[in-house]
């Protein structure tokens, strides 16, 4: 508990959008608190992938020099349809690439390019790479004795603890351990290093992705002398008149702020109450399993409408859908494992109960969600198998289940894998139609001795084969199934954070239902209503809109404390 009981601006969350606001507000003078609901800070930024889609930034720019803010208008306002805003999106555009050049310059931030294309590449404006860069991988030890507080990444995620690289690089070198001395070699480096650090230090030092985000963050964070309070829950926006003032906490504290109160709480992934009125599949009394920090509850969306703002439920989608596997520990334990990249690997296809396949599983992981749902409306369950034979099985594992020479047996043993030695026999162990899915794949195996798939195209875009094997041909995305025996494993929705949100102004302002602003409250990250619209274009369109607005956020409200004075 702090005994300092006044601020400037007081911000409520810590991941990439609230640090990103602190900081930049920290650089124009004023003084600043963070205030951090669990006893570990980060948010969902440290269990992510740590990418932002930032167009025209100078990392991007180098790869693809061609690309001009008239192509990003046309992208954004084809993937954004009804939701388009152009005042949203010039800020957007202005912006983003102002705020990448001032956290590399001003503080330990520092981001690398990535090779990603957009998600539709192939749509009007549409880019093949430049646009998606990721933070640079990190020493937590640079954190001192705040290094503990860093929250650890999703445990389905790592091998043995170890993180990899969201670009992918690293997990090449991983599938190809057994069949090239280069990767071999690499492989064997990278576990003796993480061996020797969690013998020193109990966990990964050497963190990537989003991890390495939210450390280099609050590392800057720290070094500007900006207090991250954690366990240190808001409870309620205080009013003075029209006026947010201050903050009441959880431990009984009431923080005031002199220029703004900003809410970056996380989205509200685990608010049963609003979720149930939001997705599609819980209306149906489906199951839903969120990586998400569990206390994403919805405090920001919560606090900002006790005081008049509006969190409508607005989009189809109202979440970044991720499709997911339940993962059993033992001993109780359980975790979610989101499905990034087993879908687009070849010889792999999902179907549902009754053996059907419903869309090109090499899409991106929200566009294959919103498939799903939209696909299970009228059945018992919104789910799908995704399922492989045993070549494909060994060369690329299959979800939580690594590849060869990596044992299966534990995972057959609890029922995460099912086997079978015969299609109908897999489809009967998993509830599946087995004429359908023996039919299913007689329908795609045919074409994919060819490399084709002329029922969903897979391949045919870029982003279908970034995330492939580049060297199965003639189509890294497609191969037959047919070497028994038959695996499958039960994949149900779930979502990386939510979309829907407060309705805000450009610069961030919570808005009344009569589109007036409420002086002092303000929204950022996940708690502001995604400019997006509830559609995924490409990798990072949650934390490079959420990093620019909590800069541009930060920036107008320095810029208003200094006319106040």
């Amino acid at each position: 508990m702090s005994e300092k009981t006044e601020y400037d601006l007081i911000v409520v969350g810590s991941g990439a959008a609230g640090l990103s606001c602190a900081i930049t507000a920290k650089k124009r003078g004023l003084d600043v608190v963070v205030l951090e609901k669990e006893p570990v800070f980060g948010g969902t930024t440290a269990l992510s992938g740590g990418v932002l889609w930032i167009p025209l930034n100078h990392h991007g720019l180098k790869q693809n020099p061609a690309d001009t803010a008239e192509q990003v208008r046309a992208f954004l306002r084809h993937e954004c349809g009804q939701f388009y805003d152009e005042a949203t999106v010039n800020a957007f555009i202005e912006h983003g690439p102002k705020m990448v050049e001032f956290f590399e310059r001003e503080t330990e931030m520092q981001f690398l390019p990535t090779l990603y294309p957009d998600y539709h590449p192939d749509a009007p404006g549409g880019a093949p790479v430049g646009r998606s860069i990721l933070a640079k991988p990190y020493d937590i030890r640079g954190l001192g004795r705040d290094m503990p507080r860093l929250k650890p990444p999703l445990k389905t995620i790592t091998f043995i603890g170890m993180m990899f690289n969201s670009s992918n690089a690293d997990l090449k070198h991983f599938f190809r351990a057994t069949k090239s001395l280069t990767s071999f070699f690499y492989v064997a480096r990278r576990l003796a290093n993480h061996i020797k650090e969690l013998v020193l230090y109990q966990r990964a030092i050497n963190v990537t992705s989003g991890n390495a985000l939210a450390a280099r963050l609050a590392k800057s964070a720290l070094d500007l002398g900006i207090p991250i309070l954690t366990s240190t829950p808001a409870q309620q926006v205080l009013m003075d008149g029209e006026r947010a003032v201050g903050v009441l906490t959880g431990t009984g504290q009431r923080l005031r702020a002199r220029h703004g109160v900003v809410l970056a709480a996380g989205g509200f992934p685990h608010d049963v109450k609003r979720i149930a009125q939001a997705y599609p599949h819980l209306k149906r009394g489906h199951e839903h399993l969120s990586p998400t920090p569990t206390s994403n509850t919805g405090d920001g969306a919560r606090m900002a409408e006790q005081v008049g703002g509006v969190v409508d439920i607005r989009f189809a989608d109202s979440a970044a859908w991720m499709p997911v596997t339940k993962v059993d520990f033992g001993k109780g334990e359980t975790g979610v494992f989101p499905h990034l990249l087993d879908r687009y690997k070849p010889g792999i296809i999902g179907v549902l109960s009754n053996g059907r396949r419903f869309t090109n599983e090499s899409n991106s992981y929200h566009d294959v969600g919103a498939a799903l749902t939209r696909a299970c409306a009228g059945m018992p369950e919104t789910a799908m198998w995704l399922v492989c034979d045993k070549t494909a099985l060994g060369k690329y594992g299959l979800g939580y289940v690594k590849p060869a020479p990596m044992p299966i047996g534990p995972f057959l043993r609890n029922g995460y894998l099912i086997e079978g030695k015969t299609l109908a026999e897999l489809a009967q162990k998993c509830g599946i139609d087995p004429q359908g899915l023996e039919q299913t794949v007689r329908d795609y195996n045919g074409p994919a001795a060819r490399g084709e798939d002329p029922a969903f195209g897979r391949g045919s875009t870029a982003f279908n084969r970034y995330l492939a094997d580049p060297e199965h041909g003639p189509n890294p995305c497609v191969a037959p199934i047919e070497r028994g025996p038959f695996y499958a494993i039960k994949v149900l929705m779930g979502d990386l954070g939510t979309f829907d949100g407060i309705t805000t102004s450009v610069v961030g302002e919570v808005l009344k239902r009569d589109s007036t602003p409420i002086a002092g409250l303000y929204a950022v990250g996940n708690d502001r209503a995604s400019m997006m619209g509830g559609n995924y274009p490409g990798a990072g369109i949650t934390h490079g809109p959420n990093m620019t607005f909590g800069y541009l956020t930060a920036n107008h409200i320095a810029d208003q404390a200094e006319t106040s004075q």
